[in-house]
Protein backbone atom coordinates (compact mmCIF):
# COMPACT_ATOMS: atom_id res chain seq x y z
CA UNK A 1 0.00 0.00 0.00
CA UNK A 2 1.22 3.42 -1.08
CA UNK A 3 1.10 6.59 0.75
CA UNK A 4 -1.67 7.88 -1.70
CA UNK A 5 -3.76 4.85 -1.07
CA UNK A 6 -3.22 5.16 3.02
CA UNK A 7 -4.62 8.84 2.34
CA UNK A 8 -7.97 8.71 0.15
CA UNK A 9 -8.73 5.85 2.51
CA UNK A 10 -7.90 7.64 5.75
CA UNK A 11 -10.53 10.52 4.00
CA UNK A 12 -13.18 7.80 3.34
CA UNK A 13 -13.15 6.52 6.50
CA UNK A 14 -13.27 10.59 8.36
CA UNK A 15 -16.55 10.69 5.88
CA UNK A 16 -18.12 8.06 7.00
CA UNK A 17 -17.78 8.51 10.86
CA UNK A 18 -18.75 12.27 10.34
CA UNK A 19 -21.76 11.29 8.63
CA UNK A 20 -23.11 8.71 11.36
CA UNK A 21 -22.58 11.24 14.08
CA UNK A 22 -24.57 13.71 11.92
CA UNK A 23 -27.66 11.21 11.70
CA UNK A 24 -27.26 11.25 16.21
CA UNK A 25 -26.55 14.85 16.59
CA UNK A 26 -28.27 16.74 19.31
CA UNK A 27 -30.79 19.46 19.57
CA UNK A 28 -30.22 22.35 21.20
CA UNK A 29 -33.44 23.81 22.30
CA UNK A 30 -33.72 27.64 21.46
CA UNK A 31 -33.89 30.36 24.04
CA UNK A 32 -37.13 31.90 24.27
CA UNK A 33 -37.67 35.47 22.75
CA UNK A 34 -36.88 37.96 25.52
CA UNK A 35 -39.55 40.77 26.48
CA UNK A 36 -38.39 44.14 25.45
CA UNK A 37 -39.39 47.18 27.30
CA UNK A 38 -42.03 48.89 25.39
CA UNK A 39 -42.80 52.40 25.11
CA UNK A 40 -45.62 53.02 26.31
CA UNK A 41 -46.69 56.62 25.10
CA UNK A 42 -50.93 56.55 26.28
CA UNK A 43 -49.71 59.02 29.32
CA UNK A 44 -47.17 60.72 27.84
CA UNK A 45 -43.44 60.96 27.43
CA UNK A 46 -41.19 58.81 30.11
CA UNK A 47 -43.21 56.23 30.23
CA UNK A 48 -42.95 52.68 29.77
CA UNK A 49 -44.92 48.86 29.95
CA UNK A 50 -43.39 47.13 32.67
CA UNK A 51 -42.87 43.84 31.15
CA UNK A 52 -45.61 41.32 31.23
CA UNK A 53 -48.16 43.74 32.35
CA UNK A 54 -50.59 46.45 30.79
CA UNK A 55 -49.30 48.88 33.50
CA UNK A 56 -47.66 51.74 32.57
CA UNK A 57 -44.51 52.95 34.58
CA UNK A 58 -42.55 56.18 34.93
CA UNK A 59 -39.28 56.92 36.63
CA UNK A 60 -38.07 60.82 37.16
CA UNK A 61 -36.74 62.57 39.95
CA UNK A 62 -33.91 65.51 40.42
CA UNK A 63 -30.57 65.99 42.33
CA UNK A 64 -30.54 69.77 44.19
CA UNK A 65 -27.93 71.88 45.91
CA UNK A 66 -28.95 74.58 47.58
CA UNK A 67 -27.01 77.46 49.59
CA UNK A 68 -28.15 80.55 51.14
CA UNK A 69 -26.10 83.41 53.05
CA UNK A 70 -27.22 86.80 54.49
CA UNK A 71 -30.49 86.62 56.73
CA UNK A 72 -32.67 84.60 57.70
CA UNK A 73 -35.62 86.20 55.51
CA UNK A 74 -38.47 84.04 57.66
CA UNK A 75 -37.51 84.82 60.98
CA UNK A 76 -35.19 87.69 60.86
CA UNK A 77 -31.51 87.59 62.37
CA UNK A 78 -28.37 86.80 60.76
CA UNK A 79 -27.89 83.28 59.47
CA UNK A 80 -24.41 83.61 60.38
CA UNK A 81 -22.55 80.71 57.87
CA UNK A 82 -23.74 79.24 54.83
CA UNK A 83 -26.55 77.27 55.00
CA UNK A 84 -26.41 74.34 52.50
CA UNK A 85 -28.55 70.93 51.47
CA UNK A 86 -28.61 68.64 49.29
CA UNK A 87 -31.26 66.69 48.09
CA UNK A 88 -32.04 63.63 45.93
CA UNK A 89 -35.76 62.89 44.60
CA UNK A 90 -37.37 59.80 43.13
CA UNK A 91 -40.41 59.79 41.89
CA UNK A 92 -42.47 56.36 40.68
CA UNK A 93 -45.91 57.31 38.62
CA UNK A 94 -47.89 53.97 37.80
CA UNK A 95 -51.16 54.06 35.32
CA UNK A 96 -53.01 51.45 34.38
CA UNK A 97 -56.16 51.64 32.36
CA UNK A 98 -59.30 49.72 33.52
CA UNK A 99 -62.88 49.16 33.16
CA UNK A 100 -64.18 51.97 35.21
CA UNK A 101 -61.16 54.73 34.40
CA UNK A 102 -57.60 55.15 34.82
CA UNK A 103 -55.84 53.42 37.92
CA UNK A 104 -53.23 55.39 39.32
CA UNK A 105 -50.50 55.37 41.67
CA UNK A 106 -47.71 57.74 42.83
CA UNK A 107 -44.93 57.32 45.58
CA UNK A 108 -42.24 60.25 45.67
CA UNK A 109 -39.25 59.80 48.03
CA UNK A 110 -36.77 62.70 49.69
CA UNK A 111 -33.33 62.02 50.76
CA UNK A 112 -31.90 65.26 52.24
CA UNK A 113 -28.78 65.90 53.96
CA UNK A 114 -28.21 68.97 55.42
CA UNK A 115 -26.77 70.69 58.59
CA UNK A 116 -24.62 67.77 58.95
CA UNK A 117 -27.35 64.84 59.39
CA UNK A 118 -29.56 62.56 56.96
CA UNK A 119 -32.98 62.82 56.83
CA UNK A 120 -35.57 61.01 54.48
CA UNK A 121 -39.40 61.52 53.63
CA UNK A 122 -42.32 60.48 51.79
CA UNK A 123 -44.39 63.59 51.07
CA UNK A 124 -46.70 61.93 48.01
CA UNK A 125 -47.66 58.34 48.46
CA UNK A 126 -51.46 58.11 46.70
CA UNK A 127 -53.83 56.42 44.73
CA UNK A 128 -56.25 57.99 42.28
CA UNK A 129 -58.68 56.06 40.58
CA UNK A 130 -60.48 58.79 38.04
CA UNK A 131 -61.26 61.75 40.01
CA UNK A 132 -61.21 60.06 43.53
CA UNK A 133 -57.62 59.85 45.43
CA UNK A 134 -56.37 58.64 48.44
CA UNK A 135 -53.35 58.88 50.07
CA UNK A 136 -50.53 61.58 51.47
CA UNK A 137 -49.60 64.82 49.37
CA UNK A 138 -49.43 68.22 50.05
CA UNK A 139 -53.42 69.66 51.24
CA UNK A 140 -55.33 70.31 48.44
CA UNK A 141 -55.70 73.99 49.95
CA UNK A 142 -52.15 74.72 48.68
CA UNK A 143 -52.12 72.73 44.93
CA UNK A 144 -55.78 73.52 44.07
CA UNK A 145 -54.85 77.44 43.41
CA UNK A 146 -51.38 76.40 42.32
CA UNK A 147 -49.36 77.74 45.41
CA UNK A 148 -47.45 81.15 45.19
CA UNK A 149 -45.49 82.07 42.56
CA UNK A 150 -42.57 79.95 40.75
CA UNK A 151 -39.65 82.39 42.66
CA UNK A 152 -37.52 79.63 45.03
CA UNK A 153 -38.88 80.93 48.33
CA UNK A 154 -42.38 81.98 47.40
CA UNK A 155 -43.48 80.87 51.09
CA UNK A 156 -41.94 83.80 53.34
CA UNK A 157 -45.67 84.66 54.02
CA UNK A 158 -47.29 81.28 54.39
CA UNK A 159 -50.24 80.30 51.76
CA UNK A 160 -51.12 76.48 53.15
CA UNK A 161 -49.75 73.83 55.29
CA UNK A 162 -48.00 71.11 55.00
CA UNK A 163 -48.54 67.65 53.41
CA UNK A 164 -51.45 65.17 54.79
CA UNK A 165 -53.15 62.44 54.43
CA UNK A 166 -56.27 62.81 52.71
CA UNK A 167 -59.50 61.42 50.54
CA UNK A 168 -60.83 64.08 47.62
CA UNK A 169 -62.90 63.64 44.32
CA UNK A 170 -62.24 65.88 41.57
CA UNK A 171 -65.02 66.62 38.92
CA UNK A 172 -63.44 67.59 35.31
CA UNK A 173 -66.01 69.41 32.85
CA UNK A 174 -65.46 69.40 29.31
CA UNK A 175 -65.86 73.10 29.30
CA UNK A 176 -62.71 73.84 31.62
CA UNK A 177 -64.51 74.12 34.27
CA UNK A 178 -63.49 71.92 37.39
CA UNK A 179 -64.18 71.30 40.80
CA UNK A 180 -63.26 69.59 43.56
CA UNK A 181 -63.99 68.23 47.64
CA UNK A 182 -61.64 66.27 50.50
CA UNK A 183 -61.52 65.68 53.78
CA UNK A 184 -57.70 66.39 55.60
CA UNK A 185 -56.15 64.84 58.81
CA UNK A 186 -54.04 68.13 58.72
CA UNK A 187 -50.20 68.73 58.97
CA UNK A 188 -48.17 67.61 62.09
CA UNK A 189 -48.72 70.93 64.21
CA UNK A 190 -52.88 71.04 62.66
CA UNK A 191 -53.57 67.33 63.11
CA UNK A 192 -57.58 66.60 63.92
CA UNK A 193 -58.21 65.65 66.93
CA UNK A 194 -61.02 63.31 66.65
CA UNK A 195 -63.19 61.64 64.02
CA UNK A 196 -63.82 65.01 62.49
CA UNK A 197 -61.66 65.97 59.61
CA UNK A 198 -60.53 69.26 57.88
CA UNK A 199 -62.46 69.96 54.74
CA UNK A 200 -61.84 71.33 51.67
CA UNK A 201 -63.64 72.97 48.64
CA UNK A 202 -62.53 74.32 45.28
CA UNK A 203 -63.88 75.28 41.64
CA UNK A 204 -61.81 76.45 38.49
CA UNK A 205 -62.11 77.46 35.27
CA UNK A 206 -59.35 77.15 32.96
CA UNK A 207 -58.98 78.75 29.35
CA UNK A 208 -56.86 79.63 26.69
CA UNK A 209 -56.05 82.83 28.53
CA UNK A 210 -55.36 81.69 31.56
CA UNK A 211 -57.62 80.48 34.78
CA UNK A 212 -59.35 81.55 37.71
CA UNK A 213 -59.63 79.51 40.93
CA UNK A 214 -60.73 79.53 44.26
CA UNK A 215 -60.67 76.95 47.67
CA UNK A 216 -61.91 77.24 50.86
CA UNK A 217 -60.56 75.48 54.03
CA UNK A 218 -62.62 74.53 57.12
CA UNK A 219 -60.48 73.42 60.30
CA UNK A 220 -62.15 71.75 61.92
CA UNK A 221 -60.24 72.16 65.44
CA UNK A 222 -60.03 75.53 66.25
CA UNK A 223 -63.42 75.60 63.73
CA UNK A 224 -62.64 78.20 61.84
CA UNK A 225 -62.70 79.34 57.47
CA UNK A 226 -60.06 80.43 55.44
CA UNK A 227 -60.47 80.85 51.65
CA UNK A 228 -58.08 82.40 48.58
CA UNK A 229 -58.49 83.73 45.12
CA UNK A 230 -56.41 83.25 42.11
CA UNK A 231 -55.98 84.80 38.48
CA UNK A 232 -53.47 83.41 36.35
CA UNK A 233 -53.26 85.79 32.84
CA UNK A 234 -50.83 85.17 30.25
CA UNK A 235 -50.24 88.22 28.81
CA UNK A 236 -47.88 86.75 26.11
CA UNK A 237 -46.43 83.83 24.54
CA UNK A 238 -43.48 84.44 26.84
CA UNK A 239 -45.00 86.50 30.08
CA UNK A 240 -47.34 85.15 32.16
CA UNK A 241 -48.87 87.01 35.89
CA UNK A 242 -50.43 86.29 38.78
CA UNK A 243 -52.01 87.77 41.89
CA UNK A 244 -53.51 85.81 44.63
CA UNK A 245 -55.49 86.42 48.06
CA UNK A 246 -56.59 84.85 51.23
CA UNK A 247 -58.62 85.73 53.86
CA UNK A 248 -59.17 83.38 57.22
CA UNK A 249 -62.15 83.46 60.03
CA UNK A 250 -60.94 83.93 64.05
CA UNK A 251 -57.62 85.46 63.61
CA UNK A 252 -55.95 86.04 67.06
CA UNK A 253 -58.84 84.59 68.77
CA UNK A 254 -57.31 81.25 69.41
CA UNK A 255 -53.83 82.85 71.04
CA UNK A 256 -54.62 80.81 74.35
CA UNK A 257 -54.72 77.53 73.01
CA UNK A 258 -52.52 74.61 72.21
CA UNK A 259 -52.64 75.52 68.51
CA UNK A 260 -53.01 79.56 67.67
CA UNK A 261 -53.10 79.23 63.97
CA UNK A 262 -55.59 77.70 61.28
CA UNK A 263 -54.35 75.11 58.98
CA UNK A 264 -55.72 77.09 56.04
CA UNK A 265 -54.87 80.34 57.23
CA UNK A 266 -51.29 80.07 57.80
CA UNK A 267 -50.46 83.59 57.66
CA UNK A 268 -50.18 86.41 59.94
CA UNK A 269 -53.66 88.73 59.98
CA UNK A 270 -57.21 88.66 58.67
CA UNK A 271 -55.99 88.24 55.33
CA UNK A 272 -53.00 88.25 52.94
CA UNK A 273 -51.55 89.07 49.54
CA UNK A 274 -49.07 87.67 46.24
CA UNK A 275 -48.27 88.68 42.99
CA UNK A 276 -46.20 87.80 40.68
CA UNK A 277 -44.87 87.26 36.99
CA UNK A 278 -42.81 84.86 35.01
CA UNK A 279 -40.87 85.88 31.82
CA UNK A 280 -39.20 83.76 29.68
CA UNK A 281 -36.36 86.01 28.15
CA UNK A 282 -34.20 83.80 26.14
CA UNK A 283 -34.25 79.81 25.26
CA UNK A 284 -32.26 79.59 28.50
CA UNK A 285 -33.37 81.77 31.11
CA UNK A 286 -36.41 82.54 32.94
CA UNK A 287 -36.92 85.83 35.28
CA UNK A 288 -39.34 85.06 38.40
CA UNK A 289 -40.61 87.61 40.58
CA UNK A 290 -42.90 87.76 43.36
CA UNK A 291 -44.32 89.91 46.33
CA UNK A 292 -46.49 89.39 49.49
CA UNK A 293 -48.30 91.23 51.97
CA UNK A 294 -49.95 90.29 55.22
CA UNK A 295 -52.27 92.49 56.95
CA UNK A 296 -50.40 92.66 60.07
CA UNK A 297 -48.08 94.55 58.18
CA UNK A 298 -45.01 92.67 56.69
CA UNK A 299 -43.99 92.23 53.30
CA UNK A 300 -42.16 90.07 51.00
CA UNK A 301 -39.98 90.35 48.09
CA UNK A 302 -38.51 87.94 45.72
CA UNK A 303 -36.58 88.24 42.45
CA UNK A 304 -34.54 85.11 40.59
CA UNK A 305 -33.27 83.74 37.38
CA UNK A 306 -33.56 80.27 36.43
CA UNK A 307 -30.67 79.41 33.67
CA UNK A 308 -31.17 76.24 31.95
CA UNK A 309 -27.56 75.61 31.73
CA UNK A 310 -27.88 72.93 29.32
CA UNK A 311 -30.76 70.46 28.67
CA UNK A 312 -31.79 69.25 32.81
CA UNK A 313 -29.48 71.45 34.49
CA UNK A 314 -30.79 74.13 35.92
CA UNK A 315 -29.02 77.14 38.27
CA UNK A 316 -30.94 79.50 39.75
CA UNK A 317 -29.66 82.95 41.80
CA UNK A 318 -32.33 84.22 43.78
CA UNK A 319 -32.67 87.51 46.20
CA UNK A 320 -35.06 87.44 49.07
CA UNK A 321 -36.35 90.71 51.02
CA UNK A 322 -38.43 91.13 53.67
CA UNK A 323 -39.45 94.05 55.81
CA UNK A 324 -40.96 92.76 59.29
CA UNK A 325 -43.95 94.21 61.49
CA UNK A 326 -46.18 93.04 64.19
CA UNK A 327 -45.81 89.76 65.48
CA UNK A 328 -42.83 88.75 62.91
CA UNK A 329 -40.74 92.15 64.33
CA UNK A 330 -40.97 91.09 67.77
CA UNK A 331 -39.48 87.26 66.84
CA UNK A 332 -36.72 89.12 64.39
CA UNK A 333 -35.80 91.23 67.17
CA UNK A 334 -35.24 88.47 69.57
CA UNK A 335 -33.24 86.61 67.13
CA UNK A 336 -31.17 89.18 67.13
CA UNK A 337 -32.29 90.91 63.81
CA UNK A 338 -33.93 93.80 62.66
CA UNK A 339 -37.05 95.27 61.11
CA UNK A 340 -36.12 93.73 57.47
CA UNK A 341 -33.90 91.58 56.37
CA UNK A 342 -32.01 90.68 52.80
CA UNK A 343 -31.05 86.96 52.09
CA UNK A 344 -29.58 85.25 48.68
CA UNK A 345 -30.32 81.74 47.78
CA UNK A 346 -28.87 79.63 45.11
CA UNK A 347 -29.87 76.32 43.72
CA UNK A 348 -28.35 73.73 41.54
CA UNK A 349 -30.84 71.28 40.00
CA UNK A 350 -30.19 68.30 37.60
CA UNK A 351 -33.41 66.80 36.41
CA UNK A 352 -34.17 63.17 35.73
Amino acid sequence: MNIKSLLLGSAAALVAVTGARAADAVVVAEPEAVEYVRVCDAYGAGFFYIPGTETCLKVSGHVRFDTKGGDDVSKGGKLGTWKLKSRATIRFDARSDTELCTLRSFAETQFNYADAENSAAIPHAYISLGGFRIGVTDSLYDTWTGSAGNVLNDGVIAYAGDSTNQVSYTFTGGNGFSALIGAEQGDKDHRITDYLPHVVAGAKFEQGWGDIAGVVGYDSVIEEFAGKLRLDVKLTEAISAFILGGYQSGYGDHLKEPRTSSYYGSWDGDWALWGGLSAKVSDKATVNAQLAYESEGTYAGALGVGYELVPGFTITPEINYTKFDGARKTKSLANKGGDDAIGGFLRFQRNF
